[in-house]
């Protein structure tokens, strides 16, 4: 077991509404409401869940682009929750981020050498303008771009060329962290094959730990270590990955991964599944108790008056059920 370099404890995060000409916080968005995880080093933590369940914002509270309402963030021995902004500079070098879309998370109007350079610069890694040009070459390589690649614009690059980019400039600050964020939902699926072995590869070059946010359960299968199921705000289940794929004990996961085809379509026909009544229900306004029991299938009267915790039922496995 490898020490952990982020721990996050009791995270909350509420966003206040505001109505009326006088802007007064009328009701309170809970958007996270106390998640708690740790990544250890070399590791990848897949979050996974619908969208709208906090899984973004999760990862900007990691990233400090987002100020916790409430919890502790612990990174590589430090707790960074109340840090000013000259304090997180130091810390963003070893903490970056891959953004969902590579259409809009790119300057157009920088060339794609300007965008590699500009971190390097604005960090004081490379004084040397030179020396910086060939530090992007280098970044390129790495990636699998081209060095001619670095004299275009991003509107010159296709969707998978964008990304690479987008890893590349990750990359620039040599970090100890990368928070993916849907890094391949707006790609095509044999792109996104061809991402998602890269960022394996430079994970076991590079020794990166990622928090890997996704909502496409076969991608997280692939690359996770261990997979964290959020709903509604809240750590359903978490595990490693072959435990939840093949023994799940959330009966939200349950439904995640009925949800999913399979090629063999005598397999398909004859599986179990699970089909959730309802609709999810609105943050502004969450349910008593567990929050997903409206749409349980096996949900008891306790369900509806107490908050499950998130308990350890196996080695490595927890689950926030009353009847797992």
């Amino acid at each position: 077991m490898t020490e952990a370099l982020l721990e996050v404890t009791d995270l909350v995060k509420h966003f206040s509404v505001s109505s009326g000409l006088r802007g007064r916080a009328a009701s309170v968005v809970r958007a996270i409401d106390g998640v708690s995880f740790s990544i250890r080093r070399g590791e990848t933590l897949g979050l996974v869940g619908e969208s709208g369940c906090g899984k973004t914002t999760t990862g900007r509270c990691v990233l400090q682009l987002e100020r916790a309402t409430s919890g502790r963030i612990r990174f590589d021995g430090s707790d960074i929750t109340d840090m000013n902004q000259s304090e997180l500079r130091q810390v963003r070098r070893s903490m970056q981020v891959i953004f969902q879309d590579p259409y809009s998370s790119l300057n157009p109007r920088m060339s794609i050498c300007d965008i590699l350079a500009e971190p390097i610069k604005v960090h004081g890694l490379v004084p040397d303008k030179a020396k910086r040009e060939e530090r992007v070459r280098e970044l390129l390589a790495q990636v699998g771009l081209l060095p001619q690649h670095a004299r275009r614009f991003p509107h010159q690059l296709s969707g998978g060329q964008r990304q690479r980019v987008g890893i590349a400039r990750a990359l620039a600050m040599e970090p100890k962290l990368i928070v993916c964020d849907e890094p391949v939902s707006a790609l095509d699926v044999s792109i996104q094959a061809q991402i998602i072995n890269l960022l394996e590869n430079l994970q076991a070059r590079l020794g990166l730990t990622y928090l890997f946010i996704a909502h496409d359960l076969s991608v997280v299968r692939h690359i996770s270590d261990r997979v964290a199921v959020m709903y509604l705000g809240h750590i359903v289940e978490l595990a490693d990955r072959q435990a939840l794929y093949e023994e799940p004990l959330h009966p939200y996961t349950h439904a995640l991964l009925s949800a999913v085809p399979i090629p063999d379509p005598k397999l398909e026909a004859s599986r179990e599944r699970m089909v959730l009544r309802g609709e999810v229900p609105s943050p502004l306004n969450p349910p008593s108790g567990c929050v997903f029991h409206p749409r349980c299938p096996i949900a008891v009267d306790r369900c509806s008056a107490e908050i499950p915790p998130l308990r350890e039922i196996r080695s490595g496995h927890w689950a926030a059920c009353h009847l797992a």
